[in-house]
């Protein structure tokens, strides 16, 4: 008898299963694929991979501006490629060996739940075998969503995984979905030359984001020569001759853009299928395994963490939501309800956000004040020759609080945790402000953005 059985080792079931192991449980991890799930080995982390590659062609192409003369320069995308791969193996392999260092067993297979401690496992050699366990953690993760398209079975359209395994550069891509997943792509392969268009159906891109971020961004795309179609509906996609032909309808006239790939990136749904859920009472819909606020299903002992819980699709938010359920398993720490989650998009520049936009604080009739600063005035910005967008932080009028934070620019990425620790801790902008910044970085743009909250922003010109 194990004390906690997790079916699925991506970043939600992993990080749960070596927690586990730490405060001393037996633990069982059954994963039917590849360690690190989506994202390990079809998203984060090879995106990233290529995201690096994209970013140094995109400064070789402004090298003049450096002082270093580069006449011409090659692509060798089959090494880009084994790169990418490389990483991915690395990392793969290094959470199989935590996972066996830990002490923790690992079934290869398919997990079926079929009571409330019982878990059968389909193995990959076609053998079953039966696991019992105190309590179950869910975290099946999510798969790409493919809409009701004619064509859309096309051989050349792809998903986030086949686009990820294709061995040319497509000379033309179309991307079906303006969201994060597909503006990355656009972002990384309009750098490796190809002529990216995005159809996104609605007002705008990159949806759920701070509109000011949103659009200044979308006019950045513009200006790469990134095709951006808002408003817009795919209705259907024609192939002839391996070329494609993707048509879509806006402002009431069809239209129509020729593709050598189509990448559909319109969002993800929970892999619930084949889990054993009806069959035990477990309570969830299209949108995810329903759960209580420790992630606890509707059946006793039964938790579910990650994207198949359909509460915040991002592999941090899993990893987190995996520590607090076996902490909550085994007694220790405390509950401390729903966690401020910052978000990181991997486009030119980058965009981090956390907490709330202004759109969403007008929406509740909260009065606040907003701080910006642009890159453009950054010392440390200005030396990268990346001083392109702003810091921009929401406090509440009446006592000062921080409730978001956006950042559009050079290592947003990384700069957002800060954003993240003030909201987390219920900072207030004079918290910011007191605090030194060292310099030249480019943190201090966010001590400017809180400084203008104030109306006290050194590096800003005064407003008359």
């Amino acid at each position: 008898m194990k004390d906690i059985i997790v079916i699925g080792g991506g970043p939600g079931g992993y990080v749960a299963a070596i927690r586990a192991a730490q405060l001393g449980a037996k633990v069982c991890i059954i994963e039917k694929d590849r360690f690190g799930g989506t994202c390990l080995n079809r998203g984060c982390i090879p995106t990233k991979a290529l995201y690096r590659n994209a970013e140094i062609i995109n400064t070789l192409g402004r090298s003049e501006e450096f002082g270093i003369d580069i006449e011409s320069y090659n692509i060798n995308y089959k090494s880009v490629l084994k790169r990418k791969d490389d990483v991915v193996e690395k990392l793969v392999s290094g959470v199989e060996k935590l996972l066996n260092d830990n002490g923790i067993l690992i079934l290869d297979g398919t997990g079926i739940i079929k009571d409330q401690q019982t878990v059968e496992v389909i193995k990959t050699n076609g053998d079953t075998e039966i696991i019992k366990g105190k309590n179950i953690i869910i975290a099946t993760g999510s798969m790409p969503v493919k809409p009701p398209i004619d064509g859309i079975c096309e051989p050349n359209v792809l998903t986030t995984k086949e686009i990820l395994e294709c061995e040319e550069i497509p000379e033309k891509l179309v991307i079906i979905g303006g969201g994060v997943v597909g503006m990355e792509f656009a972002s990384i392969f309009n750098a490796f030359g190809s002529q990216v268009s995005v159809i996104e159906f609605l007002p705008n891109i990159l949806s759920g984001v701070d509109i000011g971020v949103s659009k200044r961004f979308k006019s950045m795309a513009k200006k790469k020569n990134i095709d951006i179609m808002t408003k817009s509906k795919v209705t259907k996609i024609i192939s002839d001759n391996n070329k494609m032909q993707v048509c879509y309808e806006s402002k009431n006239k069809e239209k129509i853009v020729e593709a050598d790939k189509v990448l559909v990136a319109v969002g993800r749904k929970p892999n619930l299928e084949n889990i054993g859920l009806t069959e035990i009472g477990i309570d969830y819909d299209s949108k995810g395994i329903k759960v209580d606020e420790n992630n606890e299903t509707s059946v006793k002992g039964i938790y579910a963490i990650g994207d198949v819980n359909g509460k915040i699709m991002l592999a941090h938010a899993a990893s987190h939501q995996g520590i607090e359920v076996v902490d909550h398993i085994m007694g220790v720490g405390s509950d401390e309800g729903s966690q401020v989650v910052p978000s990181c998009i991997f486009v030119f520049p980058e965009i981090a956000c956390v907490g709330m936009t202004e759109q969403q604080a007008k929406e509740e009739n909260i009065n606040v004040k907003i701080g910006k600063f642009m890159f453009s005035a950054n010392g440390k910005a200005m030396a990268l020759g990346e001083d392109e967008g702003f810091v921009k932080i929401i406090a509440r009028e009446e006592d000062d609080a921080i409730l978001g934070m956006h950042i559009l620019g050079p290592h947003a990425s990384d700069l957002i945790h800060e954003g993240v620790l003030a909201i987390q801790n219920g900072l207030k902008t004079m918290d910011v402000i007191k605090t030194i910044h060292a310099h030249p970085t480019l943190g201090e743009a966010i001590h400017e953005a809180a400084l203008d909250t104030q109306k006290r922003g050194i590096h800003i010109m005064p407003k008359k």
